[in-house]
């Protein structure tokens, strides 16, 4: 135990956090054939039938709701950022639960100079390479479908990325404390599921009640989808836009603290 100790002193912070994402990287290159459905064919179907098929449909009774634009050019930006939430969701719940209480890599990583944060960190670190990965793939479909209007697009790359990264350090920071794996499906079901439909990824929030409006602007991914929305279609709001990326950075850097803490009291030894 005071060799382990001592070993953690002898290591820098950022070597420490880059050693237990390397880790996941080992573990990626052997299981990442099965991310090619969610990653590649998943945002290549979920456009063209959003975008082209009920687009269809939405560009034949007008566009004046949604700003004159077409309907894929519309809802491409709010796919861009609810794929990054759902990303995020993926990766930061059952990943992280497992680790401590299936194939117990966490566990493992207890043995090693490794502190609780450190695991946090590197594990984030994989999330946030994870997000970003889907991210560029569904920017780039955005752009072959002919959806950005605007070079800013290139933008809304990095805000997607930050939108993800809102969601994946507090929901890591929390599934490390969970006893019983079902607790997640009340994430989906009654997290995930209503951000999508009330966040204006896929009609404007003006269609919405008052009240339900009023919720929907303090969501996560209504700033994600907003920033990212104003940036593909080139109408930068800018203070609209930096108190976006305020929120949610706040948001990442509370995930971030929290985080830190739920890891070492659940992985403290």
């Amino acid at each position: 135990m005071a060799s382990i100790a001592a070993s953690r002193s002898r290591w820098p912070f950022s070597s420490l956090s880059l050693r237990a994402f390397q880790c996941w990287l080992t573990v990626y290159r052997r299981i990442w054939r099965s991310s090619i459905w969610s990653s590649v064919l998943g945002p290549v179907f979920y456009l063209g039938a959003m975008g082209f098929g009920l687009g269809t449909l939405v560009d034949r009774h007008g566009t004046a709701s949604l700003g004159g634009v077409s309907y894929l050019a519309f809802v491409a930006p709010g796919i861009l950022a609810s794929s990054a939430m759902n990303t995020a969701m993926s990766e930061a719940s059952y990943p992280v639960f497992g680790s401590v209480k299936w194939n117990k890599i966490y566990i493992g990583a207890q043995a090693s100079p490794l502190r609780p944060a450190d695991i946090f960190r590197g594990h984030l670190m994989f999330m946030t390479m994870r997000i970003a990965m889907n991210s560029a793939l569904v920017t780039v479909f955005l752009v072959v479908f002919g959806a950005a209007r605007s070079p800013w697009v290139v933008m809304a790359f990095p805000a997607a990325v930050l939108t993800g990264l809102a969601f994946a350090a507090p929901i890591a920071a929390w599934a490390v404390t969970v006893k019983i794996e079902t607790s997640f499906a009340y994430l989906f079901r009654f997290g995930l599921m209503p951000l999508m439909l009330f966040s204006g990824t896929f009609f404007p929030l003006s269609q919405l009640p008052g009240w339900l409006r009023l919720l929907a602007y303090v969501t996560p991914l209504w700033h994600g989808v907003d920033l990212c929305r104003m940036l593909s279609l080139g109408d930068v709001d800018l203070p609209r836009a930096l108190i976006h990326v305020a929120y949610l950075t706040a948001l990442s850097a509370v995930g971030i603290w929290a985080g830190a803490r739920t890891y070492r009291r659940r992985l403290y030894v």
